[in-house]
């Protein structure tokens, strides 16, 4: 855990030193089940309209399970000061309110904390409502402007920041917009449903109502799951994926999916013939951050490629339903994309590179990456590399001679003609 968060921050400093970091306009916390026991009883996320909405606004410790996310009008320093802090508070036990209010150390910073047993607080330059639902399931919503505001351990509820970004054609309807999300919010608290369900009703209501909508991400605090790179940005000073569009299409009977614009050639599964899903961009959220009876954790080791982690989840997921638990299985599928060109930049995988925990549901892939700059294993030729690199060394001569019978071919038709 120490290794991934240390790692997280220094993508931090190096997307500082290059770029104007985004500040999230929406940041959301939801705890529906305060024991800890609901694998989907806690959930947080982060979007915004501006660009550059990387997983930087919305960090995760899977053995802590607690979130930090971050925003404000502050500069790039000071906001990454206030993450480092907030974390370092929490992993030495502070509690979610003391963690948020060393927000209020740094000109101009929100940051946001929380986890299932350690409530949420959000501290420093915010506009909020914390949402409470007790056990009479009655609602209370609270207004909060700057300083800190928390929702106490123990507390089914949330907290809702939401600011409007100047450029976003929906301007001036975060007031509306808040408030309207914290009701809908604690009306699903209220009826039962879970943080994750809770989390992707707000940004879709957001995304469409409020106009903050582009990725950013989501997390499942609870199961230490991330939306990932699914929702942010594929390039510097770019947004990251409007939440409001539809995402991907996915086979409902196999769990094969492909995202858009390429889903735009795909009707029907192209392994099975079933029509295809289409999936919103929130939906897309949602299954990515539920935990199931079905679900099965993925972890991938071995290459922080772009890509590569969602998609060996979409892999593994649909191997396991397939063939269940076979790491020989599992691997011949990771292959088989691997060499159709649905996984790039990572080598071949063998059944001993599979780690599975069938009784938690587990799979860890590790990855071997390719070197030279390629993109995809080298061929398993029926002839020696050796003697490819023999025939390519004479191919080479024999080009070396016909360019010099092109370049001194008058001289040597010359020569020929005068001997004659």
């Amino acid at each position: 855990m120490k290794s991934k968060i240390f790692i997280c921050l220094i993508f931090i400093i190096t997307i500082s030193m290059v770029v104007n970091t985004a500040s999230a306009t929406m940041n959301v916390i939801v705890i529906t089940d305060p024991t800890g026991q609901d694998p989907n009883g806690a959930a947080a996320g982060s979007q915004s309209w501006q660009k550059n909405m990387f997983q930087s606004t919305f960090i995760l410790s899977k053995n802590q399970n607690f979130a930090v996310l971050s925003g404000g009008e502050g500069n790039e320093t000071p906001r990454l000061g206030a993450i480092v802090t907030a974390i370092n508070s929490l992993k030495n036990g502070a509690t979610a309110a003391q963690a948020a209010s060393t927000a209020n150390g740094f000109s101009g910073i929100r940051i946001i904390v929380g986890g299932p047993k350690i409530g949420a607080a959000v501290g420093g330059y915010f506009d909020a409502y914390v949402v409470v639902v007790d056990a009479n399931n009655t609602i209370t919503i609270t207004p909060y402007n700057g300083g800190l505001a928390v929702l106490p351990p123990g507390s089914r509820g949330a907290i809702i920041h939401l600011l409007n970004t100047p450029g976003n054609p929906q301007y001036g309807t975060a007031d509306a917009v808040r408030l309207q999300t914290a009701e809908l919010m604690g009306r699903m608290i209220r009826d039962g449903y879970p943080a994750t369900d809770v989390v992707a009703a707000a940004f879709q209501n957001v995304a469409v109502n409020a106009g903050e909508k582009h990725g950013g991400g989501a997390l499942n605090l609870a199961s230490g799951i991330t939306t990932g790179d699914m929702f942010t940005p594929t390039e510097l000073n770019e947004t990251g994926f409007p939440m409001d569009q539809p995402y991907s299409k996915v086979c409902p009977v196999d769990g094969w999916s492909i995202s858009f614009p390429e889903a735009d050639n795909y009707e029907t599964c192209p392994l099975d013939g079933t029509p295809l899903k289409t999936l919103s961009a929130t939906e897309a959220l949602n299954n990515a951050i539920t935990v199931t009876g079905n679900t099965t954790s993925v972890s991938s080791y071995g290459s922080d490629a772009p890509g590569i982690s969602d998609t060996t989840q979409e892999i593994v997921d649909a191997s396991v339903k397939k063939h269940g638990f076979s790491a020989i299985e599992i691997a011949k599928d990771i292959n088989s994309a691997i060499s159709s060109g649905l996984l790039v930049g990572v080598n071949n995988v063998e059944a001993s590179d599979i780690n599975i925990n069938q009784n938690q549901k587990a799979v860890g892939v590790y990855y071997k990456p390719l070197g030279n700059n390629r993109s995809s294993p080298p061929w398993n030729l029926p002839i020696s590399s050796s003697i490819l690199d023999i025939l390519g060394n004479i191919q080479t001569a024999i080009g070396l001679i016909l360019v010099i019978l092109v370049l001194f071919r008058s001289t040597l038709i010359s020569s020929f003609l005068k001997k004659k």
